[in-house]
């Protein structure tokens, strides 16, 4: 199983970007799948998550209305549109798969993350 991340960068306040989780090894519309970051010296937090087996949501409440889930299981793909990006936003994004198809469970593999900065 391997998730890769990418789609970061350094963008200004107000701007979007879109990040991508490329997984292997498994069926992605089989499993919950989410986005968390974090910052140095920081718990890491729940952005968004997607469950398989009902079709569920979560978005963290910093950033409800401003990003979106989504994912293409043909090409084994999550995705996470963040538009209105602010300073706050700034932080290391990580993909992670959870055991079974709810995101009420816990994760079993997590990808390497991707740098998102926002300059203010």
């Amino acid at each position: 199983v391997q998730l890769q991340a990418s789609g970061g960068g350094l963008v200004q306040t107000g701007n979007s970007l879109r990040l991508s989780c490329a997984v292997s090894g498994f069926t992605l519309d089989y499993y919950a799948i989410g986005w968390f970051r974090q910052v140095p010296g920081k718990e890491r937090e729940g952005v968004s998550c997607l469950s398989s087996s009902d079709g569920k949501t979560y978005y963290g409440e910093s950033v409800k209305g401003r990003f979106t889930i989504s994912r293409d299981n043909a090409k084994n793909t999550l995705y996470l549109q963040m538009n209105d990006l602010k300073p706050e936003d700034t932080a290391t994004y990580y993909c992670a798969k959870y055991f079974g198809g709810s995101y009420y469970g816990g994760m079993d593999y997590w990808g390497k993350g991707t740098l998102v900065t926002v300059s203010s």
